[in-house]
């Protein structure tokens, strides 16, 4: 869970190590602990703060039913981005990031029915059927696609947030976001503007066990707000069930000596 999250893994991690001092954003200045031979060392007093807010907006997302993205196209992010997006069952792009994923949703949408009706040729065995050069044409087509939309493929709807590593290298999906309105958890590295960030998690992005330390927190509050949603669900059920009168079966049973629907049509 988020909240087990202390400063020793996060100093394990390699968290708290940011760039090199000639590389700093100084907007990050309030998040840099000290530098040390040349390297910014960040806050991570402020990290753990910063990041139990940040798994408490997207568990509150989670909880509401709202969709996430999880985003990170970077080596170093590729792989927990997808596992731990996978794990909780949000959405991800672990590649490179497609103008107007957001701002021009329906085009993206048109290119996901694309792929799937792709797909649905493949299962029935259309592309077996055709000249070889053209299936391997479109089995190269559904493998590109895959790569760029299958993290995003059953994604119907604009979702309630983003969760970015390394916000510098997604500045097109944090302008996007920006502009619909969308908000956006990030991992900023003291070369990073947080100024554009809604929720920002000062810490190392580009250190493997450090990226997967964070996703793999964000995943966990994805959970905790999805089962809180279900729990809620079943509660609402219950009572639903709860409030029927007590007399509520009966209404349905026949008067005595009243036909049934079988009896009337006989």
């Amino acid at each position: 869970m988020a909240e087990a999250i202390s400063m020793k893994l996060l100093l394990e991690a390699g968290v708290h190590f940011g760039h090199q001092v000639a590389r700093w954003n100084p907007k990050m200045k309030s998040y840099i602990f000290s530098q040390r031979n040349g390297i910014h060392i960040i806050d991570l007093e402020q990290t753990v703060v910063l990041l139990g807010k940040a798994c408490d907006f997207v568990r509150e997302v989670a909880e509401s039913g709202e969709d996430i993205i999880f985003v990170g196209s970077k080596k170093q992010a590729q792989e927990a981005i997808k596992q731990e997006a996978k794990r909780c069952e949000a959405f991800y792009v672990n590649q490179r990031w497609l103008g107007g994923m957001l701002t021009n949703f329906t085009t993206i949408q048109s290119r996901i029915d694309y792929l799937v009706r792709l797909e649905d040729r493949k299962a029935r065995g259309d592309l077996e059927r055709l000249p070889k050069k053209e299936a391997l044409k479109l089995e190269k087509e559904i493998a590109h696609l895959n790569r760029l939309l299958g993290g995003v493929k059953e994604m119907t709807r604009i979702p309630g947030a983003l969760f970015i590593v390394d916000s510098t290298k997604e500045r097109n999906a944090v302008a996007e976001a920006k502009r619909v309105g969308v908000p956006i958890v990030a991992i900023v590295d003291t070369n990073c503007d947080p100024d554009e960030i809604d929720y920002p998690i000062p810490g190392n992005d580009d250190a493997i066990r450090a990226v997967a330390l964070f996703c793999s927190a964000l995943a966990d509050a994805v959970l905790e707000g999805k089962q809180a949603l279900g729990a809620l669900a079943e509660k609402e059920a219950l009572e639903a069930e709860e409030e029927l009168p007590s007399d509520y079966e009966a209404v349905f049973e026949p008067e005595e000596g009243q036909p049934t629907s079988v009896e009337s049509e006989d």
